[in-house]
């Protein structure tokens, strides 16, 4: 009875607790507050997905989500991304190189530097999807200066092929750059202020 009155009256150490973990099997604490942590961050990352394909905050159902969500999957358009991309600094590369052709310089250059950055924008597609894309090339922010690279772009093939101007080709080619910068200036936050910012205090 003495031993056992002692046994009983030993306190027990902390005791590990356990719980039922997804598939119905006991597990311990550190692995609950492993899955609960593997399922909040969850969130995060496809949050950052979200940013990153410029995807809006509400969720959408039926065709509009058929329609504007891209059917490949992030990796997938990670590598279309960076392939497209880096075709359209190739294409740039071409240009300015067979600038020094004789007699077709100008006009390989216009060409070739057109495709580049028409290869450079549509880029991002990948991320966004097409009708996100075109939504928001003509946000009210970036109305002016997607219509002034569009335009640039289409005169810049017209100069060179049709036209046989060099001169209008090459006007064409540095609006088209100047355009495509602002543009691309309007997805950083607080970039085009700072541009402006800079340009104010040269000029003063």
């Amino acid at each position: 009875m003495a031993g056992r009155t002692r046994r009983s009256g030993r306190v027990s150490g902390p005791r590990e607790i356990h719980c039922c973990s997804s598939d119905g099997k006991p597990g311990s604490v550190q692995g609950l507050l492993c899955t609960e942590l593997c399922v909040a961050s969850r969130p995060g990352m496809d949050k950052l997905k979200k940013v990153l394909s410029g995807q809006d905050a509400e969720d959408r159902g039926g065709l509009a989500e058929i329609i504007e969500t891209p059917s490949l999957s992030w990796g997938t358009r990670i590598k279309g991304f960076a392939a497209c991309f880096a075709i359209g600094i190739v294409f740039s590369l071409m240009g300015t190189f067979l600038l020094w052709v004789p007699r077709k310089g100008l006009v390989l250059f216009a060409a070739f530097y057109t495709l580049g950055n028409i290869a450079s924008l549509g880029s991002t597609i990948f991320l966004m999807g097409p009708m996100k894309q075109l939504k928001r090339m003509f946000e009210p922010t970036r109305l002016i200066a997607t219509i002034v690279m569009l335009l640039c772009l289409a005169l810049t093939l017209c100069s060179a092929f049709w036209w046989h101007n060099k001169g209008l080709a090459l006007i064409f080619c540095i609006l088209q750059s100047l355009a495509l910068t602002w543009y691309s200036l309007s997805y950083i936050p607080f970039a085009r202020d700072a541009v402006k910012k800079c340009f104010n205090a040269c000029l003063a």
